[in-house]
Parts: C-alpha cells; structure tokens; sequence
C-alpha cells in the first residue's frame, strides 16, 4: 500500500510503533516465505502468521461453496482479513473486508472515495453496476463505475483496491 498512499503507511506505521526497517524487514521475510520452494500452503502459511483466525464460516458464491476465515486488524478495528478456502485447501480469495456488525461507509459521491475508506465490495454495492478490472497483481484489483461528483454530474471512475481497500480513484468525463 505504501506505493500508492506513502502518508498513509507512514501514520499507520507509527500507530502501530513500527519503523520502516521493521516494515521492511517484515515484507522480506513474508515475500521469502510465500517464494520459497518449500513454502507452505496459502491456507496454512496464513494460520501459522496470524493464529488461529477469528472466525470461520461456510460461504456459497454462485455455485461454489469454500470456507471464509477470518482475522482482527489492530490497525483497522472495523475491518477483517479475510481468505476463503476451497474444499481442497487452495486459497481462492485473500482480502480486506468489513467486520461483521461494522458499520460500513455511506458512499454517495466522488468526494466520499478517499483512500482507505471502502472496501471493494462495498463500493461495487455502492456504485452500480460496477465493471471488476484486472490488477497489476494478484492482490490488486480494479472496479469501473460511475459515479456523482458534490455537484450531480456523473463522471466514469476508475478505483483502484489492494488487500480489497480503497487506494486511488481516476476520474474521468461522464458518460
């Protein structure tokens, strides 16, 4: 996240306590583990980083039925991160999400898209229909919508997701 909102990372990281050599240091050794050839499974290395997760549920998406586990956030109380699970034990999703009971943000406008406000779920909700796009890697994502600006007009955004949160919002002309 930090190439898109350096600010950001930088007031999270010293909520948290935690320095640039420590974030780095902690992105090396997870960046070594999930290339290692000896590298665990998603579903395991996941258990063995974060504990045991918080919650665990069956969830059906279209035809396909996985389990969705879910872990606490110290840096975001109203969030949950979350993997699904196949039957098999690949991991087909791995993203942000909102806690179960959190009160999501009401997203009515552009000047309501700011980074670090949404989920992507919560703005494909919100701004319908939205288009999913390709990422430039797997933990990226892409919605394209259109939405109102403070004054009414519609106008064609691109937003941008990592982890499934908000990072940056293009926009364009309306429709």
């Amino acid at each position: 996240m930090a190439d898109h909102n350096p600010d950001l990372v930088a007031v999270a990281r010293a909520e948290l306590g935690v320095s640039i050599a420590e974030m780095r240091e902690a992105n090396k050794r997870w960046q070594a583990m999930v290339r290692s050839p000896r590298a665990r499974a998603a579903a395991s290395r996941y258990r063995s980083i974060l504990g045991a997760p918080e919650s665990t549920a069956p969830r059906t998406i279209g035809d396909l039925t996985c389990e969705a586990r879910q872990w606490p956030l110290p840096l975001w109380p109203d969030l949950r991160f979350e993997v699904l699970v196949a039957p098999n034990g690949s991991v087909w999703n791995e993203w942000l999400v909102r806690a179960p009971g959190a009160k999501g943000p009401a997203l009515r406008t552009l000047a309501d898209l700011t980074p670090w406000s949404c989920t992507v779920d919560e703005a494909a909700r919100a701004f319908t229909p939205a288009r999913p796009l390709e990422g430039s890697a797997p933990t990226r994502w892409g919605l394209s919508f259109t939405a109102p600006d403070t004054e009414g007009r519609r106008r064609e955004v691109v937003a941008e997701f990592t982890w499934g949160l908000l990072q940056r919002v293009a926009v364009g002309e309306g429709p």
